[in-house]
C-alpha cells in the first residue's frame, strides 16, 4: 500500500515534493501554466496543516547548467498561480540548499533550480538521490508525467524516506485512481479508441487491452498497417512494413479473445500532406495511388460513434487524423463529441495523450469528460499494464 496525503501530519514539517514543472516557456514566460496549477492541491494541503514545502522540478533536457532552463524564469508564474511568495535556491543539493531549507518557516515555498543540470538525476544516481533527500523530512511525490522514469528525484530518493515519511500527492493519486478505474473497474462494455501515428509506439497497450475491453477500435496512421496486413490497396498513406506480422497477431488474438477490433471502413485522402490538399473520401480497401489518407470518413465516424454511445467505460488515447489541418479535423473532433455524449449518458470515460488532450480543450468538452489524464507516456505505460518506478519505490 502507498501512503497519501491524509495518511501524513505535516505540522511543523518540511515536505520535499517532487512536481512537475516542466512547462513551456516563450520569452521567459510560461505559455501553459497547467502542470503548476494541478500541484496546487498538494501544495496548499501541505501548508495549510502548518508545513513548509521544497518544490523540486525538472524542465527541459538540459545537457548541465543552461541559464535558458533555470527553474528561476518560471517563479513569477508560480508565486502568481500559488499567491504566494516562492524563494529560489540556484542548486538543488549542497550546503546553500541545505542553509536555506534549514532556515524555512512553516507555511513558506522554496523551489530547487532544474535537477537535470545534474546528469546523475536521469541516471538515478545513488549518491545523489541521497543527497536529495537531505532536503526535507517528507518526500511526497505528485510528478505523475515523470512516474515511469526511475531517476534519482522520482524513484531514488524514496528508498531514503521509511514507508511513514513518504506518500503520494494529489494529483498522483487521482491519476493513478482514474487509470485503474477505467482499465481494472470498468463497467462493461468497454471500449478503447487507440490513434496516432505509429503501432509500433503503442503494441504493448494494444496487447494489454485485449485482455480488458470489449471493443478495440484503431485510428490514426496505425490503422493503415492493419489494412495492408488485410491485404488493402493503401496508396501512399503512412505504414509500418516491419510491423505488418505484429497487425495480424493482434488481429487473431482479439479473434481468439472475443474482442471487437474495429478499423476504418472509409477515410479522407488527400493528394498532398498539407493543410489546403485536394480531398476525397474513399473506401478503405480503395485508396488511390499518389494519395494517402489523413483522417477516417463519415462512415467509419457514424459506426464508431454508435459503438462508443452505447459504451459503459471509454479509454482514449490517440488522434483519427491529423486534426492539425481542419480539412482532417472531423474525425478526432467526432470522437470527442461521441465519448461527451456517453459520459452525460452515465459512462466513465478517460482521455489522455497530448493530442487527444487538445482535442478536447479545443472543442471545450473538458466538463464532458469523467477524467483528462496530464501524462503522456506514463500513461502508455500504465495502459500497457507496466509498473511504474516511482510508484513501485512509494509502497
Amino acid at each position: 500500500m502507498m501512503k497519501t496525503l491524509n495518511d501524513i501530519n505535516f505540522e511543523n514539517k518540511k515536505a520535499l515534493v517532487r512536481v512537475d514543472f516542466n512547462v513551456p516557456v516563450e520569452n521567459d514566460k510560461v505559455t501553459d501554466n497547467t502542470r503548476i496549477k494541478a500541484a496546487l492541491p498538494t501544495i496548499n494541503k501541505i501548508l495549510k496543516e502548518g508545513g513548509s514545502v521544497v518544490l523540486m522540478s525538472h524542465r527541459g533536457r538540459p545537457k548541465g547548467k543552461n541559464e535558458k532552463l533555470s527553474m528561476q524564469i518560471i517563479v513569477p508564474e508560480v508565486e502568481r498561480v500559488l499567491d504566494k511568495e516562492v524563494k529560489f535556491v540556484d542548486d538543488v543539493i549542497g550546503d546553500k540548499v541545505v542553509k536555506a531549507i534549514n532556515n524555512l518557516k512553516p507555511g513558506e515555498i522554496i523551489l530547487l533550480e532544474n535537477l537535470r543540470f545534474y546528469p546523475e538525476e536521469t541516471k538515478g544516481d545513488e549518491n545523489f538521490a541521497k543527497e536529495l533527500a537531505k532536503n526535507g523530512e517528507i518526500y511526497v511525490n505528485d510528478a505523475f508525467g515523470t512516474a515511469h522514469r526511475a531517476h534519482a528525484s522520482t524513484a531514488i530518493v524514496a528508498h531514503y524516506f521509511d514507508k511513514d515519511h513518504k506518500a503520494l500527492g494529489k494529483l498522483m493519486e487521482q491519476e493513478v485512481k482514474s487509470i485503474n478505474k477505467a482499465l481494472n473497474e470498468g463497467e462493461k462494455p468497454i471500449t478503447a479508441i487507440i490513434g496516432g501515428a505509429k503501432v509500433s509506439s503503442k503494441i504493448d497497450v494494444i496487447k494489454n487491452l485485449l485482455n480488458k475491453v470489449d471493443n478495440l477500435i484503431i485510428v490514426g496512421g496505425m490503422a493503415y498497417t492493419f489494412l495492408k496486413a488485410l491485404g488493402n490497396k493503401i496508396g501512399d498513406s503512412i505504414v509500418e512494413d516491419d510491423k505488418i506480422d505484429v497487425a495480424k497477431e493482434i488481429m487473431e488474438e482479439a479473434k481468439n479473445k472475443g474482442v471487437n477490433l474495429i478499423l476504418p471502413v472509409d477515410f479522407v485522402v488527400a493528394d498532398a500532406f498539407s493543410p489546403d490538399a485536394q480531398i476525397q473520401i474513399v473506401p478503405a480497401d480503395k485508396i488511390p495511388y499518389g494519395w494517402q489518407g489523413l483522417d477516417i470518413g463519415p462512415e467509419t465516424l457514424k459506426n464508431i460513434s454508435q459503438i462508443i454511445e452505447n459504451s459503459k467505460t471509454i479509454i482514449w488515447n490517440g488522434p483519427a487524423g491529423v486534426f492539425e489541418f481542419e480539412k482532417f479535423a472531423k474525425g478526432t473532433e467526432g470522437i470527442g463529441k461521441a465519448i461527451g455524449k456517453a459520459t452525460e449518458k452515465g459512462a466513465y470515460s478517460l482521455v489522455g495523450g497530448g493530442d487527444s488532450v487538445a482535442a478536447v480543450q479545443k472543442l471545450g468538452l473538458e466538463n464532458k469528460i469523467s477524467y483528462i489524464s496530464t501524462g503522456g507516456g506514463v500513461l502508455l505505460d500504465m495502459l500497457a499494464g507496466k509498473k511504474l518506478p516511482a510508484l513501485e519505490a512509494l509502497k
